[in-house]
């Protein structure tokens, strides 16, 4: 396979981006679990998004694929998810029995993230029509080699199993699993550079 070309996405390009992210997970366990409503699904998760990923178009560390066919979307060093806005659209947007299990997962989520300073890939997504040809593959490539140059961590959380093979084989390990009330497992992976 030739190797496809990973290019810096700019904001300019943010409803893309946030389009592609909103399509290629709306068959994530997790993201399901959160919004099992597909109308609900639809007019929140592009909001989830610009929170839990957004901040990354600040520092040029989205990156896609090709013609747009896919999109990472990582976090620097010391860079985390707005987490006042993302909490307070989660308030907003789910009903309120079910806020205790998703604040609980929120919070074991975070925890889990190593103490020491880290990329953080919180949204990788491939448009579905290209998933499974080496879009995936190419992004997690781009962004680890300049994690080797520089000697960092990576870390993520995978919210669908299917993709955890694809996260070991670009040297993640996977550190436990993440089970908060009724939400399907979450995996926390760590890469240390090489």
């Amino acid at each position: 396979m030739a190797t496809l070309t990973i290019s810096t996405v700019t904001r300019q390009h943010e409803d893309q981006v946030v389009a592609l992210m909103t399509l290629s997970f709306s068959v994530d366990p997790a993201s399901r679990w959160v919004f099992p409503d597909p109308n609900q699904y639809f007019i929140h998760f592009p909001t989830f998004v610009k929170h839990y990923g957004g901040g990354a178009f600040d520092t040029n560390s989205v990156h896609g694929v090709e013609g747009h066919e896919g999109f990472a979307m990582w976090l620097a060093p010391g860079q985390h998810p707005d987490d006042d806005a993302l909490a307070n659209f989660l308030r907003q947007s789910v009903a309120e029995p079910r806020h205790a299990e998703i604040f609980d997962l929120v919070e074991r989520m975070s925890a889990s993230h190593p103490t020491e300073p880290h990329w953080f890939l919180p949204l990788i997504g491939v448009d579905p029509i290209w998933q499974g040809k080496g879009r995936g593959s190419e992004l997690l490539k781009h962004m680890l080699a300049q994690c080797d140059r520089e000697q960092q961590l990576a870390y993520l959380d995978s919210t669908n199993p299917k993709n955890i093979p694809l996260y070991e084989r670009h040297g993640f390990k996977q550190l436990g699993v993440i089970e908060a009330g009724s939400c399907p497992p979450v995996y926390p992976m760590l890469r240390k550079p090489r």
